[in-house]
């Protein structure tokens, strides 16, 4: 174990993706490159530093999948949304950070098919 505190999990969101980078034994560049460039190794480095505290879902969607790890999860430690959200809440807010760019006829025909979803859920 070593010093006390060693086994702890971290505590920032930078702590927690140099721990994940570290253990996948992989470097700032080479997780550059299994992003598709998608996150710079220098924009990763001020992640882990904790001079970014809130990077976009986007950002961390791409390093869940090169990570292997829970989206939700780093969502979550960026402050996203709390611990306390329940399983339901916590869905919907990572499912409208996963859709992407939406043009404005996709965006308002999803609200107007989500206000018809509850709608017909409220009639039951």
């Amino acid at each position: 174990m070593g010093k006390t505190g060693e086994s702890r999990s971290p505590t920032t969101l930078g702590e927690h993706l140099a721990r994940l980078r570290t253990a996948a034994g992989m470097t700032l560049r080479q997780v550059e490159e299994a992003t598709n460039k998608e996150v710079s190794n220098a924009y990763l480095s001020q992640l882990e530093k904790g001079k970014i505290a809130k990077p976009s879902p986007n950002i961390l969607h791409a390093l869940a999948d090169v990570y292997k790890t829970s989206y939700e999860d780093l969502m979550q430690r960026a402050g996203y949304f709390s611990t306390g959200t329940d399983d339901t809440r916590r869905r919907a807010k990572v499912a409208t950070f996963t859709v992407g760019e939406l043009t404005p006829e996709e965006e308002n025909a999803l609200l107007e098919y989500l206000t018809f979803y509850r709608q017909q859920h409220r009639k039951k």
